[in-house]
């Protein structure tokens, strides 16, 4: 299935990542579209213990803004190092909290829409395999 391109919010990250990353604390931004249609973006917050990616940050963000449902993200490095992949760990969150999201990945100059499904094949599905609360 190939899917279109959201160059509106390859933008929103570009330019997220150009104001607001600054040094090592801040070097990703992130930007996605809600199914009403906003857009909505962060930067991730490294830290050496693990602090948490652009694409986790933007769910807190758009949950904290009233949007539950992501249709389309994208995380875009800063120094104009253009589009990057999720993670494996965003990977499976993303999986986890939007079966159904389309994530664009790079190059930038030949991005692609693939869905989170596709980025993470076989994968593990919490409801599937999350411990029964009755079996306790």
């Amino acid at each position: 299935m190939t899917r279109r391109i959201d160059h509106e919010l390859v933008t929103a990250a570009t330019r997220t990542a150009q104001r607001y990353c600054r040094g090592d604390n801040h070097s990703v931004a992130a930007a996605a579209r809600t199914h009403g249609g906003r857009i909505v973006t962060a930067v991730n917050a490294y830290h050496f213990t693990g602090g948490p990616c652009a694409e986790l940050v933007l769910i807190g963000t758009a949950a904290s803004q009233g949007d539950y449902d992501l249709s389309t993200m994208v995380a875009v490095a800063d120094q104009d190092r253009g589009i990057i992949p999720p993670c494996g760990r965003c990977r499976q969150v993303l999986f986890d909290y939007f079966p159904a999201l389309t994530v664009i990945v790079g190059p930038t100059t030949a991005p692609r829409a693939v869905s989170i499904a596709e980025l993470l094949p076989d994968t593990y599905v919490w409801a599937e395999h999350g411990a029964d609360a009755d079996r306790c």
